[in-house]
């Protein structure tokens, strides 16, 4: 009998999508050692019938399978679900692992790969979803939304929203950091507090660097992430979100 890791609940359900089955049914089982509830798809179609008919904890996902690929279902999986993705990807695809950061992918492992390195992202990647700093236990006690510029954020659901309503996908170290942003509005934040804030000195930020994180989130928000008016750059101090921001009950 498997023993179950005492930092995850032996309920942890995981999808493993890969056409791959060399790949995929090793990988599952091996999370099943580690105490995971694994399951496994062989193509985004199948995926997405399983996901219909299962509630699952994360998805990790092939970005280059046959038909549907990987970044088109992790779109879905980001905007529909709010589910955290690791993508595990061929050495070959970086601009592939950059577009999946940026549509809302939470980490992603490089093939060949170990998959203890694995089962350590994934717990790194639960841990961070279910922690947001300050966030979870004000919105479940209050059931508050931020606005601000006409953007909506919904802490609970962790969606956000344009000012027409529509869906604007982010992954979890984005919503990370916009949630700092918004609780210090008009506030200087330097990247070491900036980091301390969103998840801590022991995680990582994909690219080891909150700038990068911050273009990515410009990117999202503002109208010319080119000459940001949201997030404004203070010279030799840090970020500032330069905004009113208000907390609306959450039917309102």
């Amino acid at each position: 009998m498997a023993v179950t890791p005492a930092s995850l609940p032996a309920t942890t359900r995981v999808l493993v999508v890969d056409d791959e089955a060399a790949l995929r049914e090793p990988l599952s089982d091996y999370l099943v050692r580690q105490g995971f509830a694994a399951e496994q798809a062989a193509s985004a179609a199948e995926a997405r019938a399983r996901l219909a008919a299962e509630v699952y904890d994360i998805v990790l996902l092939d970005i280059m399978m046959p038909g549907e690929d990987g970044l088109s279902l992790c779109r879905h999986l980001v905007e529909a679900r709010q589910l955290p993705v690791i993508f595990l990807t061929a050495r070959g695809e970086s601009t592939d692992r950059i577009v999946g950061l940026e549509i809302g992918a939470d980490d992603y492992v490089v093939k060949p790969f170990d998959p203890r390195e694995l089962v350590a992202r994934i717990r790194s990647v639960l841990r961070r979803a279910a922690r947001a700093p300050g966030v979870a236990e004000s919105a479940a006690a209050d059931q508050f939304h931020y606005t601000f510029e006409g953007w909506r954020l919904d802490p609970l659901r962790r969606r956000l929203t344009d000012s027409e309503g529509a869906v604007v996908a982010i992954s979890s170290a984005e919503f990370r950091l916009l949630v700092a942003f918004l609780d210090h509005p008009r506030q200087v934040l330097d990247r070491d507090r900036l980091l301390d804030m969103v998840q801590g000195r022991e995680a990582h930020l994909f690219d080891r660097a909150v700038d990068n994180q911050i273009s990515r989130l410009r990117r999202k928000i503002e109208r010319d992430s080119r000459n940001p008016e949201l997030i404004q750059t203070v010279w030799g101090g840090g970020y500032m979100l330069a905004a009113e921001v208000r907390k609306v009950p959450a039917d309102g």
